[in-house]
């Protein structure tokens, strides 16, 4: 209910961005368009813990904005994006002692992580304080991100169906003894909230370049939480550092705007 109830605050930000019309400010009727890309740093929060490290993985994508006015100084818009990004999680393996975890078979550290791969959609409301014409900008946004489960893969230097269970800290074996290594997604639409901060410059004939730190907190679980089933939590944090590249493809004709 509480997840909900933020993906529908998010919304109504966003469309609150754009009746413009009916607001006091100063009206802008801009829409530019272009290109993502950067890298994720992810984990997902599980209840029983796993022990982690971040995960690195990648996102690119397509970016849309619509910029409806400046009130204040800030400059309202709405952002949406269509990703593909990489997320999941990589197992930090200890013993009791803090020191890595052998394999028997192999003799190595046991590493393992799994990266799951998306489909996702932020719907962000931004505010920008600075030049939007010829300069740098400083912007905030905040919205609702929904996601859809592409694929998944492992990667670990060890036999995921013998790994040392002896020396190791976090079980990797849920109820009747089977491989939580070898759990799928169940869950595969994902929805959550993102936030970001940034800087953009922009470029009268030459468009907009942006850098972002955003950070996704996901409110659903990629496998189930009944009382019957292993964990009760699994739900994404990413950390995404981006930089984006936008073109104008409508301006307001008004020489006052800086």
């Amino acid at each position: 209910m509480w997840g909900k109830s933020v993906i529908c605050l998010g919304i109504i930000l966003c469309c609150k961005s754009l009746v413009v019309k009916a607001q006091i400010g100063q009206y802008r009727n801009e829409f530019a368009v272009g290109v993502n890309g950067g890298v994720t740093l992810t984990s997902v929060s599980f209840t029983p813990e796993i022990p982690q490290d971040k995960l690195m993985g990648k996102t690119f994508g397509l970016t849309l904005r619509y910029t409806g006015e400046k009130y204040f100084n800030s400059i309202c818009a709405v952002v949406a994006e269509v990703n593909y990004t990489q997320m999941g999680w990589k197992e930090r393996i200890w013993d009791r002692n803090d020191q890595p975890v052998i394999n028997s078979s192999t003799g190595l550290a046991e590493e393992y992580s799994r990266i799951i791969d998306y489909v996702q959609v932020p719907f962000l409301a931004r505010l920008g304080w600075g030049r939007e014409r010829s300069g740098l900008q400083a912007f905030f946004q905040l919205g609702p991100q929904l996601g859809y489960y592409l694929s998944e893969k492992t990667e670990a230097n060890f036999d995921i169906d013998n790994p040392n269970m002896t020396d190791r800290i976090a079980q990797v074996s849920g109820p009747n003894n089977s491989n939580m290594y070898n759990k799928m997604v169940e869950n595969k639409f994902d929805y959550g909230i993102a936030v970001g901060l940034g800087v953009e410059l922009s470029m009268r004939k030459l468009g907009h370049i942006m850098v972002e730190g955003r950070y996704y907190y996901g409110l659903g679980n990629i496998y189930g939480n009944t009382k019957r089933d292993y964990f009760a939590k699994s739900n994404h944090q990413t950390i995404v550092i981006k930089a984006s590249y936008l073109f104008d493809i409508m301006r307001s004709k008004n020489p006052k705007i800086k």
